[in-house]
This record gives C-alpha cells, sequence and structure tokens, in this order.
C-alpha cells in the first residue's frame, strides 16, 4: 500500500491549491480589490476545509466516495458518490484545456494544441501507472525550487520599478458588492474548497492526525502566495487593465527588464504555471481512478488508467473552441450552476450533519472502516 509523508500532503495540497489559478489570475473580476477577495476566500475556503477533516475524523480510513455509503447507506450513498468523480473527469479536462490554451500561446506557437496536450497527458499517464507516492516524491523536490523562482520574480520587480502601490487605491471603493461577487461562489470553490479532492489521499498519509493542521498551514500558504501575485499585478497593471488580461502573471513577468541584460523571463513563468496544472491534472485522474475502482470493486486500478486518460482528452479537445468560450463556459459552470458549492460544501456539510445524528444517537454504532457492502 501506498504511503505517503506530512511534509509531502504538504507539497501536494499548496500545489494543488495554486494549480491553475497563477493562470488566469484570482478574483479579477474585482479589479484592485482582488487582492482582497483572494485573502477572504482563503479565509472562508480554510473553515469549508477544516468541515471536510471533521468528516476524515468520523469516517477513519475511508475514501470521500466512501464516506457517502458509509453514512446514507448503498442505495442512497452509492448514486452520491459517483458524483465526485465524474466531476474531477470534467476538471481534469478543464485543466487540460487550460494548457491547451496556454503552451501555443506563449511558449510554443505554432504547435499544435493536440500535440500539446498528447505529450503532456503521456507523462501523466506513465505518473499514474506509478503511484501517487512518486508524484509525492517529486513535488516535495520541485516546491522549493518554484517557491525560489516565486522569489526571485518579486524581487526583480521591485528592482525595475514597475510597482507603483497608488494603483491599489481606493481600497473597496466600488463598494463590498464587487469583492464579495469574485468570493462567492467562484472564489471559494476555486483552489480551496476543491481540497475535497485530496480526500481520497487522505487516508494515506503516515500520520492521519496530523492532516488537518497540515492542510490548514498548506492552504494559508498557497492563499498568501496567490495573494502575493495578485497585489504585484495589480500595483503593475492597474485594476482595469487587469480585469482584462488573459494571463496576467505571464504578462506580469514579461515587463521584467533590467540594463537590457535581465530579460524574456516569460519561459520561467510559465514553467510554473505547466508544473501546478501537471500536479493538478495528475491528482483529478488519481482520484477519479481510485474512486471508480472502489465504486466498481476492481481489483487494481492499472486497467482503468489508459480509458480514464484518453476520457480526459476527449473533454479537453472537445469543451470549447476557443479560449473565451472556455473561459465563459467556466464561469457559468461556477456562478450559475453552484455545482463546485453543492459538490464541496452543501453535500458535505449535510453528510457531516448525518453522521453526527449517527455518532450521537446510535445505540450500537457499527465501523466505517470497510467497503465491503458494495
Amino acid at each position: 500500500m501506498e504511503r505517503i509523508s506530512v511534509f509531502q500532503l504538504f507539497t501536494l495540497t499548496v500545489c494543488f491549491q495554486i494549480g491553475t489559478t497563477v493562470i488566469f489570475g484570482f478574483a479579477s473580476s474585482a479589479g484592485r480589490d482582488a487582492w482582497l477577495s483572494s485573502l477572504i476566500s482563503m479565509c472562508i475556503g480554510i473553515i469549508i476545509i477544516v468541515m471536510q477533516t471533521f468528516l476524515m475524523e468520523y469516517n477513519p480510513g475511508l475514501t470521500l466516495v466512501e464516506w457517502f455509503p458509509a453514512q446514507f447507506g448503498r442505495w442512497l450513498g452509492v448514486p452520491l458518490a459517483w458524483l465526485y468523480p465524474l466531476n474531477f473527469l470534467y476538471l481534469a479536462g478543464r485543466t487540460l484545456a487550460d494548457m491547451k490554451s496556454l503552451i501555443p500561446a506563449t511558449l510554443l506557437p505554432g504547435t499544435p494544441s493536440w500535440f500539446v496536450i498528447a505529450a503532456m497527458l503521456l507523462v501523466i499517464i506513465y505518473c499514474l501507472f506509478s503511484g501517487i507516492e512518486v508524484l509525492a516524491r517529486l513535488i516535495e523536490y520541485l516546491l522549493p525550487i518554484l517557491f525560489l523562482f516565486f522569489i526571485i520574480e518579486i524581487v526583480l520587480f521591485f528592482s525595475t520599478g514597475l510597482v507603483h502601490f497608488k494603483n491599489l487605491q481606493p481600497i473597496i471603493g466600488q463598494g463590498w458588492g464587487k469583492v464579495w461577487s469574485a468570493v462567492w461562489p467562484t472564489g471559494i470553490s476555486i483552489s480551496f474548497a476543491e481540497t475535497l479532492t485530496l480526500a481520497t489521499i487522505w487516508p494515506l498519509v503516515k500520520k492521519p492526525k496530523k492532516i488537518r493542521k497540515t492542510t490548514i498551514v498548506a492552504s494559508i500558504v498557497a492563499g498568501l502566495t496567490i495573494t502575493v501575485f495578485t497585489l504585484m499585478e495589480i500595483t503593475v497593471f492597474g485594476g482595469d487593465i487587469l480585469q482584462h488580461t488573459l494571463y496576467p502573471l505571464y504578462m506580469l513577468i514579461r515587463q521584467i527588464s533590467l540594463a537590457d541584460f535581465l530579460e524574456n523571463l516569460d519561459a520561467m513563468v510559465a514553467l510554473t504555471m505547466i508544473i501546478t496544472a501537471y500536479v493538478k491534472i495528475t491528482v483529478y485522474l488519481y482520484v477519479v481512478i481510485r474512486s471508480t475502482q472502489l465504486l466498481l470493486n476492481i481489483r487494481s486500478s492499472a486497467s482503468l488508467v489508459i480509458p480514464i486518460a484518453l476520457l480526459s482528452y476527449l473533454l479537453c479537445m472537445t469543451m470549447s473552441n476557443n479560449i473565451n468560450e472556455h473561459i465563459y463556459a467556466g464561469l457559468i459552470n461556477a456562478q450559475k450552476t453552484l455545482g463546485p458549492i453543492l459538490l464541496y460544501v452543501i453535500l458535505p456539510s449535510i453528510l457531516l450533519i448525518v453522521t453526527l445524528i449517527r455518532k450521537k444517537w446510535s445505540k450500537q454504532p457499527k465501523e466505517v472502516g470497510k467497503y465491503e457492502e458494495l
């Protein structure tokens, strides 16, 4: 059985939460107050994560899709559990579609998008066959390097004189309504509430009692990182330009120029985006494969890797015709359907209430450490 350390969980969580958020920016619709929306989203997201970790404690040894049958029973729990792998498969396709737009537009102009995604997916498939422990070891070494890049980028910005803090003023100049519209539901569901995805990995952690603290610390680190880069984008571009910039962080790095020597550092930030997106896609597909294996009671997950990877590729290539349609569809899914809030907040909240009631009133509590009734 695969096992990961607490530090590996920390690095995995930070990379997963940063994910593609650094590509398109965070809460850019809030303009100059986007950084404030980021902080509020982080605080509310941590509360949601605490609730999710309580579910883990009340269902020891079980993954996300096993919680529902354990508490709701087979006939209601299994259909509800299936909502999660289907959602994660869709999100894997969406994140791949992010790369389909980003890489040809930045690093490899003119390269066919189908080839870019196929090459990336081959690396992901190799990692999926190797197991989540291999991915955790990789990120354990990559994350410090990524943060070193972040620090270098921030230092270079202040050295170039591009930062103008007056662009942050007036704070909340357009009212709390615009700030809150960027927080709910998109800001909360993106990055922070999606941490529920890792509930499939939590049973693999060597020290389960440290999962909550580790995840909270990782969320703070990821949230502050996102906030810092959002602040940098606002101080350089201003709120109005930020709202209409497709890849704000990428465009931000392109502004760096020191003595006609340090220039064209956009490849570095593009590499950072690819690494964090790679982690997020791999985690999504791993969770889909593991959840499907449990729900179908399949002995080995190896037979599911290729079919599920191909499904994500198909979703990626057919999801949208262009980047504008891709972004619009994502906003509609998050804001209009409230699907993420239903899956990451409402259903887990109901499940927690049912779990607490059963735990309190059941005279002979049953052990929820096995998943044999399926």
